[in-house]
């Protein structure tokens, strides 16, 4: 457990230390920032008729501006984990140290977890906006930020599973693109399909697992959802690994 600790220090303080990190934040709070103000000018002109209480309804997952960067910020943050050090050659050093495949790959997504989580904390910003202008349900924001974890969970665990798998960066960013791309779009097919197959893509919907918690609606299957998805692509990430220090 300490050499997963170790791993994922040394990746969160490598991303930090280089101005990737500061440019896709810095990016991504433009985009979250102008995504709110587009919400909350939209409920200031028409108030309840903007189909939400409050603008954080629509904010986190009431629209696809709340997914559509996630196809482009998630494989950048995650096309670097273990695809960048197959190109400089560290991973097999790193595998050929006592450190178990389970420890890099836990580390490696702890790393990427504090990304995420780093993604969202300027949105804390928009919910105390919200609340000096009218009254906001703070178990409704809670379930939303519950919603935002989830998929950060299995969000992350994809691209790390594609950085596995990829032999370079932007091999592992596509990868992680048309994974995440088929999800949501295999969500909307809800929209088109009817009886059982409708139900069935419903809950394999992101939308609409997003939709139930930026309502407050905390589901227990949507979060059995998020962690399955996830423990299925780090597992696959260990058996890649096991594979390549087979191989070496």
């Amino acid at each position: 457990m300490r050499s997963t600790f170790v791993i994922a220090s040394r990746e969160v303080r490598s991303f930090f230390a280089s101005p990737m990190a500061y440019v896709v934040l810095m990016v991504w709070t433009l985009w979250s920032g102008l995504s709110y103000y587009f919400f909350a000018s939209l409920y200031a002109m028409n108030g309840s008729q903007a189909g939400t209480d409050t603008p954080l309804s629509s904010f986190f997952g009431g629209t696809i501006l709340f997914f559509l960067p996630q196809l482009v910020f998630v494989p950048v943050l995650t096309m670097r984990l273990l695809a960048d050090e197959r190109r400089s050659g560290s991973l097999e050093l790193l595998l050929t140290a006592p450190v178990s495949e389970v420890s890099v790959v836990l580390g490696k997504y702890l790393a990427a977890m504090v990304f995420w989580v780093a993604l969202w904390l300027p949105s804390l910003l928009y919910v105390w906006i919200t609340s000096r202008f009218g009254a906001v349900d703070m178990g409704t924001v809670a379930a939303s930020y519950v919603g935002i974890l989830g998929i950060g969970v299995y969000n992350m665990a994809i691209g790390l599973l594609a950085s596995a798998l990829a032999r370079n960066q932007m091999i592992a960013a596509v990868m992680t693109f048309f994974f995440l791309g088929g999800l949501f779009l295999l969500g909307i097919g809800q929209y088109v399909f009817m009886d059982a197959t409708r139900d069935i893509l419903a809950y394999l919907s992101v939308w609409s697992h997003m939709q139930d918690f930026s309502k407050g609606i905390v589901d227990s299957r949507d979060l059995v959802y998020d962690g399955s998805i996830a423990v299925l692509a780090l597992f696959l990430s260990v058996r890649a690994l096991a594979a390549r220090r087979d191989a070496a």
